[in-house]
């Protein structure tokens, strides 16, 4: 009787603890899966992405984030089109196929210009830097925490918003009950209108200590419509 007692209390901790469980608290349980030596805001490394969409040919990327330099670089590789760019604090470079002084009609037609780098750098450091990026200033975490069947999977799913000056989109992250691995991400610009995309995340690669997604599957909101798939590697 006494072990029937203290299982069923057991079961209604967590049950109590599940539905309790604050969005700040989810997020600290998320972060500490991912990076657990707590590396992201020293990170300092390279890393590769395969992408992959239908009726295009595969672009190939490399990738350097160094935080505490503030630095950025892409190079990215489709057909015979080779592009780089380069953040690093405040300047900013960009070079077509080694060309590093392109044309005005280069420029024009592969988006070869700073606010392009800039955009480049931090699409690839929020996406890799998440969960860890939601501790950022300007987010807003809303602190209840939802409970939500995705592909026939329960998650505990976190909102974000953001403040004005950092971006207009609402964001939902899905994590595992168990382990708190984030599996899932949605974003939408205006949910009544069920737009945007979300994203399936399917196996796990380290980079510097760091559980990054191993695969992105990328698709629409509203039709399910497939878009793409980022596959990430340690190594080229």
């Amino acid at each position: 009787m006494k072990k029937i007692t203290t299982l069923f209390l057991l079961l209604v901790s967590i049950t109590l603890f599940s539905q309790e469980i604050t969005g700040d608290e989810l997020l600290e349980k998320a972060i500490n899966y991912h990076d657990p030596n707590d590396n992201w805001s020293t990170f300092s490394g390279e890393f590769f992405v395969l992408m992959e969409t239908p009726k295009r040919s595969p672009r190939k990327s490399r990738i350097r984030i160094n935080l505490p330099e503030q630095y950025f670089f892409l190079k990215a590789a489709r057909d015979t089109i080779i592009t780089e760019y380069a953040v690093h604090k405040t300047d900013c470079s960009f070079a077509i196929n080694g060309n590093t002084n392109p044309s005005e009609v280069l420029k024009k037609k592969y988006s070869l210009n700073c606010e392009r780098a800039k955009f480049m750098k931090n699409y690839y450091t929020y996406l890799y830097g998440l969960p860890m990026k939601l501790k950022d200033a300007g987010t807003i975490i809303n602190q209840k925490v939802a409970k939500k069947t995705f592909k026939g999977k329960e998650y505990l799913v976190l909102k974000a918003t953001y403040n004005k000056e950092v971006g207009k989109d609402t964001w939902y992250f899905y994590f595992d009950p168990k382990t708190y691995a984030m599996e899932v991400y949605q974003f939408f610009k205006d949910e009544s209108k069920n737009d945007g995309e979300y994203i399936l995340l399917l196996g796990l690669e380290t980079i510097n200590t760091i559980k990054m997604p191993k695969n992105r599957a990328w698709y629409y909101n509203k039709d399910n419509g497939y878009l793409g798939t980022d596959i990430l590697s340690a190594k080229q």
